[in-house]
């Protein structure tokens, strides 16, 4: 599966964004960093939902069930607001939830922002695609993925899916000697 061209979804999670207000940053940011972290062939199917949890549900089903996108990222609707609902939308979807996740993006961000303790984001699975609900900013999005996505491309593997490859000059992905084994 190394020279399979990976699918991967990225959803932007904004009310604002949406309805054409505000300029989407968040799924750029992610798009520009996969860009310069892997060295697969891979596509990014991107889209934009409102702050409503019905939405954000469906997209997620539709890139994991329809797509067969193996990895999705997701940006925006994390804090504490009322209509921040993106990690319940992704849990509601979840057939696993991988809690590392959330504890290392929140362990990550709490070197930069005290605010790190607000934010709600989890890591998912459903079938065979890992979920990451990502911070909103593009500068937390580069350091989050900078020290996360060590850990992504096995966890992929894990769920039987494409090997990713990185760039080891952005990050390096960490793979159990007993895995490289069997490569």
């Amino acid at each position: 599966m190394a020279n399979e061209t990976v699918k991967i979804g990225i959803v932007t999670v904004s009310d604002r964004a949406f309805r054409g207000e505000y300029e989407d940053k968040g799924g750029p940011a992610i798009r520009n960093w996969l860009q310069s972290a892997l060295k697969n062939s891979w596509d990014a199917v991107a889209e934009i939902v409102p702050d409503e949890q019905p939405q954000i549900e469906e997209c997620l089903k539709k890139l994991v069930d329809r797509v067969g996108c193996h990895l999705v990222l997701t940006t925006g609707g994390t804090g504490p607001a009322k209509r921040d609902v993106t990690p319940d939308a992704t849990l509601a979807i979840a057939d696993k939830v991988m809690d590392g996740f959330g504890e290392r993006m929140r362990s990550i961000s709490l070197k930069y922002v005290p605010t790190a303790i607000l934010s709600r984001q989890v890591g998912a699975i459903r079938k065979q695609a890992l979920i990451v609900n990502l911070p909103g900013q593009p500068k937390a999005i580069k350091e989050t993925l900078d020290e996360l996505f060590e850990a992504i491309p096995y966890c992929i593997e894990l769920l039987e899916g494409p090997i990713l490859e990185t760039n080891e000059d952005i990050v390096k992905a960490f793979r159990p000697k007993s895995a490289k084994a069997k490569e």
